[in-house]
């Protein structure tokens, strides 16, 4: 199989967690990609006309796009149990991830937003509706035990995982650990984890 990624991707990382806990890594091909905003990337286009990172295309040809169908269809092949076949803890994973994909894709906007819109043409308003869905998810977040503790790695804790890195990487300053010490303690302790630690995007 072959992964469309780069390093600075929360999606991409998402991807690469469950690769590693699900014991696939060394059955995928990391493909370096490169889309942006504004930006033609015509055989790109050919793989996903959405241009979004990551795909996985498999030995055969088909491309899987969505970092959560991946992620499903990685669990499927490999046996895991990052997300539960059914029961009502399958729904409110599946619900808790559609949250936390939300917050990266306000958070990727606000990224655009402030560093590739035009001088001169920032709408502050649209950027602070996105940046506080975001916010308002971490405070959501900050009061889940059954995430923040709970005893077992699914892709729930992926995608906090990865919300939480972006946001180190991307928003350095915008005061996520003092504003919810619970999140803070989470992601340190997730560090401890082989599949996070390797996977954290380099330094902004």
């Amino acid at each position: 199989m072959k992964l469309t990624f780069s390093p600075a991707s929360p999606f991409a990382r998402k991807v690469r967690i469950a690769a590693i806990e699900l014991g696939l890594i060394d059955k995928i091909e990391f493909v370096p990609a490169t889309v942006a905003p504004g930006t033609a990337n015509d055989e790109y286009s050919k793989i996903s006309p959405l241009k979004k990172l990551p795909v996985l295309i498999l030995d055969h040809g088909d491309v899987i796009l969505d970092s959560y169908v991946i992620v499903e269809y990685l669990n499927e092949i490999g046996g895991g149990r990052l997300i539960p076949d059914y029961g009502p803890r399958r729904w409110q994973l599946k619900t808790d991830h559609s949250l936390l994909n939300g917050m990266l894709d306000s958070m990727l906007l606000c990224r655009y937003e402030k560093m590739v819109r035009p001088q001169g043409s920032l709408w502050q308003a649209w950027y602070d509706d996105h940046w506080n869905r975001a916010w308002a998810g971490m405070a959501r977040f900050e009061n889940r035990p059954d995430v923040l503790n709970g005893s077992s790695f699914d892709i729930a804790q992926i995608g906090l995982v990865c919300v939480l890195g972006y946001a180190d990487f991307r928003f350095a300053d915008c005061g996520w650990r003092k504003a919810y010490p619970k999140l803070d303690a989470f992601y340190q302790k997730m560090l401890e984890r082989p599949s996070v630690k390797i996977s954290a995007p380099p330094a902004a």
